[in-house]
């Protein structure tokens, strides 16, 4: 079978490079196109050394003329401009995209997050927002897949399982996350210019981070009752990882071990989520450099209430890798292909 020819478009950004070492793994694939806008002409081994020795085209500026020659196309841009790229798509292209563009099921609702107009609404009903976990082979019946952001990754793999069945209740559901500075992206230092990000650890977005759309649109999918949930992400000391801390209120007679109980159910065939020993201590280091979501029960000291860690490495799980899972499942290649 002929591999698969693969076009990355942002391709030097934190996600756009991991993604390139993911691909150049990847035996099923060619990649084929790298392009950029700033980056032409250059090797993608100035961004990231390790690619040196990899046989990988130079970087060059995006053309819709290179559709005709591409079956996956990924993309790894600012949030807006893969809408752009949508609109040329060939019956033959898949798009991946692994900012917002696609994410959200209604372009106001982009709008109202990311203050952009979306420019192509009419191509929002082909994609399909996929958690590959949770949205299984649903993902095959779409050409545009929008892959979740890396905070929403942690926090609804853990959730939705329990909201799915009725074990918690979701009038005070409080998340705490942390993430490695990565997660802003190649111009983080330029953003927080006034903030020493290797020894601080900083709030932002409070009750209005972006992410909070997803997170909502997705836990109303699978409930008609009524919730609420307080979400703040904060920047870490450390370049990549994330740490997600939930605090949930039981429903009446259940108990934190239901919540155990349904997670490795629901899990126990999955080969990136692993829920382990109830009270279990885990870190962003249980996870770096994998395409793993690791979970942890925990009791609380009141019977009623209970604390479920999740952890992720944002730029695979959470961003490049969640895009490489969801092209494995559409192609029916072997779920760990470049994820090992």
């Amino acid at each position: 079978m002929p591999k698969l020819n693969v076009l990355v478009a942002g391709s030097t950004g934190y996600i756009g490079v991991q993604l390139i070492k993911l691909l150049a793994k990847h035996n099923k694939i060619n990649i084929k196109y790298l392009c950029g806008n700033t980056s032409i002409g250059k090797d993608i081994s100035y961004y990231d050394k390790t690619l040196k020795y990899k046989k990988l085209p130079k970087i060059i500026k995006f053309n819709k003329k290179l559709l005709n020659n591409i079956d996956v196309i990924f993309t790894a841009l600012p949030n807006g401009q893969s809408q752009e790229i949508s609109k040329n798509l060939l019956h033959k292209n898949t798009l991946i995209d692994l900012a917002a563009d696609f994410r959200l099921k209604k372009a106001s609702d982009f709008f109202k997050w990311y203050k952009l107009k979306h420019k192509a609404p009419h191509l929002i009903k082909k994609s399909i927002y996929a958690l590959p976990e949770i949205s299984g082979n649903d993902i095959k019946k779409f050409q545009i897949i929008g892959c979740p952001g890396c905070y929403p990754t942690s926090i609804l793999l853990p959730l939705i399982p329990l909201i799915k069945k009725k074990l918690l209740k979701l009038n005070n559901i409080i998340i705490d996350s942390k993430s490695g500075y990565s997660g802003a992206g190649r111009g983080v230092h330029k953003k927080y210019k006034d903030k020493n990000l290797n020894e601080s650890l900083s709030a932002y977005g409070v009750s209005f981070h972006r992410h909070n759309s997803e997170i909502e649109q997705t836990i109303r999918k699978y409930t008609k009752s009524k919730f609420d949930f307080t979400f703040t992400p904060h920047l870490s000391p450390m370049f990549r990882g994330i740490l997600s801390t939930i605090y949930i209120d039981l429903n009446k007679g259940k108990t934190v071990n239901s919540l155990y109980n349904e997670l490795i159910r629901f899990y126990k065939n999955s080969t990136f989520v692993k829920v382990i020993k109830m009270n279990s201590l885990i870190s962003t280091n249980d996870v770096i450099n994998t395409n793993n979501c690791l979970i942890s029960v925990c009791k609380s000291k009141y019977k009623n209430k209970a604390i479920i860690l999740s952890s992720i490495d944002n730029l695979i799980k959470g961003g490049a890798g969640q895009g490489v899972q969801n092209m494995n499942i559409i192609k029916n290649f072997n779920i760990k292909e470049g994820l090992k």
